[in-house]
């Protein structure tokens, strides 16, 4: 009897950038959510960040356990939010709780980068605000094999490219590359 070994499923890693751009995404949705509950008064209002967490918790964590791993952003930027176990992409969506362990941190340096948008300004060094997302995100730049933030890391998912999507970014280097060839005319 011989042990076959068993190939395991190909899952391209996203690029940092479409990343960024999903993050980027999905953010200014909540944030323009949030942003028409609030008051002009500067400082931070407690209704409007009631108002983002709850709409981040269910852009990232209910439409995305719903919706094949895909939160808007994801969706517009053809990626994907996997389970990851023992350095092995499992091919499956997280549990609810693996995305909301996940979502609660990057949640969390979101919030705080409303918070400063909020109140720069009033107050210049609220852009220290945006200190705990990028550190959070940045450990991916650094994480060459899997690219994993530590948010990732935390709750063990990964973020991969998918076919499944809008492709906005492919779209949107399409009208740039027509717009470019437009002027040389």
């Amino acid at each position: 009897m011989t042990i076959e070994r068993v190939r395991q499923k190909h899952y391209p890693k996203a690029e940092i950038g479409r990343r960024g751009m999903a993050l980027g995404l999905d953010f200014l949705g909540v944030w323009l959510v949030s942003s028409l509950l609030g008051s002009n008064n500067l400082g931070i209002q407690v209704i409007q960040i009631l108002v983002f967490a709850i709409a981040w918790l269910v852009l990232r964590v209910l439409v995305v356990y719903n919706n094949q791993g895909q939160s808007l952003g994801r969706w517009a930027f053809d990626l994907k939010v996997l389970e990851v176990e023992d350095g092995q992409v499992m091919g499956r969506i997280p549990v609810l709780l693996a995305l909301l362990k996940r979502e609660a941190i990057i949640g969390v340096g979101a919030l705080f980068v409303s918070i400063a948008l909020g109140n720069i300004t009033a107050n210049p060094t609220a852009i220290l605000l945006v200190l705990p997302l990028a550190i959070d995100c940045g450990a991916a730049f650094y994480d060459t094999q899997m690219r994993q933030a530590l948010h990732d890391r935390y709750a063990g998912t990964i973020i991969v490219s998918s076919r499944r999507g809008y492709s906005l970014d492919i779209k949107f280097k399409r009208i740039l590359e027509n717009i470019r060839q437009n002027m040389r005319r």
